[in-house]
């Protein structure tokens, strides 16, 4: 790959008042943006290990910033932000299977780069997305009753250290940071590419089922029963939002197996009657139609919870905030877990709270004074949950965590090792990473 060379010639290097620095800073999520001291534009690992060395050596923070989905904690006004936008290479082995992803590829180009040869990443819904930060969170995609989280098919890692040394990082090599990388974030350093396992997927039958809530309340109890039967084929989501005069429900589905036997499984929701049913065979590549979420910034929050069970009644009043009468409406997610995301992987990692079967997350569009309202509105809406928690998942936490949510993303065991490798990789403190261990 490209993104690996060191000696494409001195970092590109951007201080505020350039449009290169605000290009550079800006990101997907608009409520927040990094404003650093300085910003390199990282063309290779080269430049990625200089700007390391740099902050090191002048006792900076450090952040990386491929797309900005999750920003949680932005620079601000000092500290170096490495840009790897212009790491974005993917090299796919069909024979073996994998794809070396850069550090700036988002998982389209992933994605395009696979589907020629009959595989598929374990993408998210959003193909804009960042893939590598995507699966150090863990990563809960469109597969993942079948596959499993996206960390457990992570083979290898380049990671640059708070010190500025590059390490290649495998089940063989530096085994403890292998461990944490998956499931435990950019805590440790900024990984400069991933190696990946790619699965034989083609296509898959995908689509969503919307209901007008309005006339069809019992959508949700229903889909929640719905999902007590189905096999590890079907990965499938609602996500509940509402526009001025409408409250929907989104039913999202994503199987891996035949158009008849997708038939089968989805008649009893089809037979609520949805005012609109997008289902059919779609070729990988087409992936983000399941959920169709939207790919243009904006400014967010959003908080998640990862359950055991979920009660009916609780969740039709937690459905209940996305009505477009609500003083604050939220687009409100529950994601069906369960399968083989509640599998221990082959190689262990630190992904946490696998036996959870479902994540109930809340996003909420803000701008100035609303934030503290949807803070504050998160917090009401999964305090009442507390009895089936099991803690909260990094990849749908978009804003700045609370300590309940940083100390919940992981089992106390996982937390103690995590936190202990952190220091033992980042004494100073000077990696400013997306989502924090606690």
């Amino acid at each position: 790959m490209s993104d690996r060379t060191t000696d494409a010639g001195p970092p590109v290097l951007h201080r505020p008042g350039s449009a290169e620095y605000d290009g550079h800073r800006a990101g997907f999520q608009l409520r927040e943006q990094h404003r650093p001291a300085l910003v390199v534009a990282a063309r290779g690992v080269g430049d990625v290990v200089a700007a390391v060395r740099y902050a090191a050596d002048a006792r900076m923070p450090i952040a990386v910033q491929a797309t900005g989905h999750a920003l949680a904690g932005p620079l601000a006004g000092a500290g170096v932000l490495v840009s790897t936008r212009g790491m974005d290479g993917v090299d796919v082995d069909p024979d073996a299977g994998t794809a070396r992803v850069g550090a700036g590829a988002r998982w389209r180009d992933v994605i395009d780069a696979a589907a020629p040869h009959g595989l598929a990443p374990l993408s998210g819904s959003l193909p804009g997305v960042g893939a590598v930060s995507y699966t150090l969170g863990g990563g809960i995609g469109l597969m993942a009753r079948r596959y499993g989280f996206a960390a457990d098919h992570v083979t290898r890692l380049e990671l640059v250290t708070a010190d500025g040394s590059l390490l290649t990082v495998s089940e063989h090599e530096e085994a403890d940071l292998f461990w944490a990388l998956r499931g435990g974030g950019g805590n440790f350093g900024i990984v400069t590419e991933l190696e990946i396992a790619l699965m034989p997927v083609a296509e898959l039958v995908g689509g969503a089922l919307m209901f007008d809530l309005r006339k069809t309340p019992d959508v949700v109890p229903a889909w929640l029963r719905w999902t007590a039967t189905l096999p590890p084929e079907m990965t499938s989501a609602l996500t509940a939002l509402g526009f001025p005069g409408q409250h929907l429900a989104h039913v999202q589905i994503a199987y891996l197996g035949s158009p008849a036997e997708a038939d089968e499984l989805v008649a009893p929701l089809r037979a609520l009657k949805p005012v609109h049913d997008s289902l059919r065979t779609i070729p990988y590549q087409q992936s983000h139609t399941v959920f169709g979420e939207p790919d243009q910034p904006h400014a967010y929050l959003g908080d998640n919870v990862l359950l055991r069970a979920v009660d009916e009644a609780r969740l039709g009043d937690a459905v209940a905030l996305s009505a477009p009468d609500q003083p604050l409406p939220s687009i409100l997610t529950v994601r069906h877990l369960g399968g083989a995301l509640s599998a221990p992987p082959e190689v262990p990692n630190a992904v946490s709270h696998r036996e959870a079967q479902y994540l109930l997350c809340a996003v909420t569009p803000t701008a100035g004074p609303d934030a503290e309202r949807a803070r504050a509105l998160h917090g009401e809406l999964f305090a009442d949950w507390s009895a089936d928690a099991l803690g909260s998942s990094p990849n749908f936490t978009f804003g700045r965590p609370d300590r309940r949510t940083a100390a919940d993303r992981f089992d106390a065991a996982h937390r103690d090792r995590l936190l202990r490798l952190a220091h033992r990789h980042d004494p100073a403190g000077l990696l400013h990473p997306g989502f924090v261990i606690a």
